[in-house]
């Protein structure tokens, strides 16, 4: 895959690791345009070619009563907006094979979520928008079995094709990350570092996903010094009153100074190539 290929992507020529981040989920037009703002301001800033993330709803949720959006049409035409305000490309999940060509229309990368990955349909559909796909590693799934999920993307006609380790689980109730997985994932094409969905801690008795948002910087670090291409961070300035997933995403605030050492310890890293 080539980068060049999103549009819009910026600051291709600093060496630097691509930043996927946002919402968990797109709440309001506000909320999005008021993130979007303040992650194009620090990623201008340190030169991190930047994409913007934000579900346009969520369908893989533990209880019925959890918020899934608020209207498919509507969180699109958000990331649209946040996308020509901003200059900045946009990537969202989807769930049907129906979503691709919907989300298509709007965004600028398909993501298939970790659950859906082996669905042969639903891959093949997001291929065949032409779109940069997006793959999340299943929790279930080697690095190794990575390789068959990105041939489905190319065999489909379409080279524009990443994959996301989102952890892998331990036990019912905990994620790890098996940095080996990195050089082998970033053989079948760029390998993106989910930090903050690695730190959850699934399957609660509550029904609501918990998390440990204070090792995002360990594994962000961790995930530079071992050549990950991209980095997906879900960020909100409000964790705690976010519709989704607010236990695991970093407090907007921490930010700028979490990134800025980042590009330190890439620089580093990029040293010694």
């Amino acid at each position: 895959m080539n980068l060049s290929k999103i549009p819009q992507l910026q600051h291709l020529d600093a060496n630097n690791f691509f930043l996927l981040s946002g919402p968990c989920a797109i709440e309001s037009e506000e909320m999005a345009l008021r993130i979007a703002e303040k992650v194009v301001e620090i990623t201008a800033k340190l030169e991190i070619p930047y994409v913007f993330k934000g579900s346009f709803k969520k369908a893989n949720r533990s209880r019925i009563d959890s918020f899934t959006g608020i209207g498919d049409e509507k969180a699109l035409k958000i990331l649209r907006k946040v996308s020509e305000t901003f200059n900045v490309p946009t990537v969202t999940d989807i769930h049907e094979v129906s979503d691709a060509a919907m989300a298509a229309e709007y965004v600028d990368v398909l993501q298939i979520p970790a659950f859906l990955v082996r669905q042969t349909d639903l891959v093949v559909a997001a291929a065949e928008t032409g779109k940069v796909v997006n793959l999340k590693k299943g929790q279930f799934m080697s690095p190794e079995s990575m390789k068959h999920a990105a041939m489905k993307v190319t065999d489909s006609g379409n080279e524009q094709v990443m994959i996301t380790d989102r952890g892998t689980m331990f036990g019912y109730q905990d994620m790890i990350v098996d940095f080996r997985g990195i050089p082998t994932m970033r053989q079948y094409a760029p390998t993106v570092l989910d930090v903050t969905h690695s730190l959850q801690q699934p399957n609660q008795s509550s029904g609501v996903t918990g998390g440990r948002p204070d090792m995002i910087e360990t594994i962000a670090r961790a995930g530079i010094v071992n050549q990950v291409d991209g980095l997906f961070i879900e960020t909100h300035f409000d964790p705690a009153n976010a519709k989704s997933d607010g236990a695991n995403m970093l407090d907007l605030k921490y930010l700028e100074g979490l990134l800025t050492r980042l590009v330190s310890i890439r620089k580093t890293i990029n040293s010694f190539n």
